[in-house]
């Protein structure tokens, strides 16, 4: 029984690595998800029969690949699919049948980086809505159930897996190739993919509803994917600056939460607490992005204003000049209101609260950010340091409104309660 159990533990450890890669090269010889999806979960099926009597392979991921090399020759033989269909999968199957188990091995890992970086791409295809990208993207490459999926975004499950029905149908109606692009088309859905890890991220980092602050556990999926795209693309610098990014951030998770559960912010927290090793990670992913002449992309900007905070010691000796400076920088490569928002902190830190006030106005006279809460948030605290508590008090309670995060609720509630002395201006 115990070992059966240790057995069960570790095909559970081997389908956690190999899940993706196994989907990917399946893909690869099917063309449509579903089936290598459903393939996938056959040869799973069929090591959870076979390895508890005869041991675990010691090359499990091969095993697997086999497996379901053999269970796709079944589907489309008992289909009387297209005999040269079946011809390819046979010819495919017979080559990699090698003498040894290590041989194997060594011929399907010929093409399963290639595999699972076209399966990246695929997941993250433009024309899908971006919440489909996100829960694809996590079902295929973080193999994470639609469950967990639903749980991590405070979703429903039918609507999770209605999303990842939709995407793989779309993809499927589409014809897309299941392949990487080239030229310009590679650089925008390179973008596309980014955008989905950050997306990621940024919820495990900052949860936008919910009754926790955090959710570390999608910040080292985020950082797991971003460094199989990385060993994938070593060339990019972007993929690394996205990378060093993440790491840098979620460096401070330790110090994100007192011991109730409550937000601390970035100027309170205690950096001994900050992960060094994490920090140093980062540190050395930008000084890849700089040997690869990526230092204005970006994400590789926003690492480097990471790097600011990560290498004071103390938060009085934060560098907030130069962050201000990386912030215009950022708004002209990347122009948003949010990135606007963020350079208005920088220069209220680096100049006085007058003149991050300045850039408040602007933002506030476009009418761009007027549902953003963190927009009424910075406000409120720029009021509240120039004086304006009655105003500062409003904007914190708009704030509060207008979040979904229950922590981040009662913290802004807690800040418009604050008792401070006279109005000053």
């Amino acid at each position: 029984m115990n070992d059966r159990s240790e057995t069960d533990r570790a095909i559970s450890a081997v389908w956690r690595v190999e899940q993706a890669r196994l989907i990917a090269g399946l893909t690869r010889l099917v063309r449509d998800i579903s089936l290598a999806e459903e393939l996938a979960q056959e040869a799973l099926m069929a090591a959870l029969r076979t390895w508890p009597e005869r041991g675990v392979p010691t090359n499990p991921g091969a095993w697997l690949m086999q497996a379901g090399k053999r269970k796709a020759i079944d589907y489309f033989r008992h289909r009387k699919m297209a005999a040269g269909k079946l011809e390819e999968m046979g010819r495919t199957l017979e080559e990699g049948v090698p003498d040894s188990e290590t041989a194997l091995h060594n011929q399907i890992d010929d093409d399963v980086g290639d595999d699972l970086l076209r399966l990246i791409f695929t997941s993250c295809h433009p024309i899908l809505p971006a919440e489909s990208r996100v829960a694809l993207t996590l079902r295929l490459i973080g193999g994470l159930t639609t469950e967990e999926i639903a749980r991590a975004f405070l979703a429903n499950e039918p609507t999770i897996g209605q999303r990842i029905v939709r995407a793989k149908r779309t993809i499927a109606e589409a014809g897309l190739p299941f392949e990487v692009p080239r030229g310009a088309e590679r650089t925008e859905r390179l973008s596309a993919v980014l955008g989905v890890l950050y997306l990621i991220f940024n919820e495990g980092y900052s949860a936008t509803a919910g009754e926790d602050w955090m959710r570390p556990q999608m910040c080292e999926e985020a950082m797991r994917l971003g460094r199989i795209l990385a060993g994938l693309m070593p060339d990019e610098p972007e993929v690394h600056g996205l990378l060093a990014l993440m790491e840098i951030q979620h460096s401070r998770v330790a110090a994100r939460t007192n011991a109730k559960g409550e937000p601390v912010l970035l100027l309170d927290q205690n950096r001994a607490s900050w992960d060094q090793l994490m920090i140093r990670r980062g540190l050395a992913g930008l000084e890849k992005v700089n040997e690869l002449g990526g230092a204005t992309g970006p994400y590789a900007l926003q690492a480097a204003i990471a790097a600011c905070h990560a290498r004071a010691r103390k938060a009085e000796e934060t560098d907030w000049a130069r962050i201000a400076a990386l912030y215009r920088v950022l708004a002209g490569v990347m122009p948003s209101p949010v990135v606007e928002l963020n350079r208005a902190v920088a220069v209220s830190m680096a100049e006085g609260p007058a003149e991050g006030m300045r850039i408040i106005e602007l933002i506030a006279a476009s009418g761009m950010l007027d549902n953003y809460h963190l927009f009424y948030g910075v406000r409120g605290d720029l009021l509240r340091k120039l004086g304006r508590h009655t105003e500062a008090n409003l904007d914190f309670l708009r704030a509060a409104e207008l979040t979904r995060n229950e922590r981040e609720r009662a913290y802004l509630k807690g800040r418009a309660e604050e008792k401070i002395g006279q109005e000053t201006g």
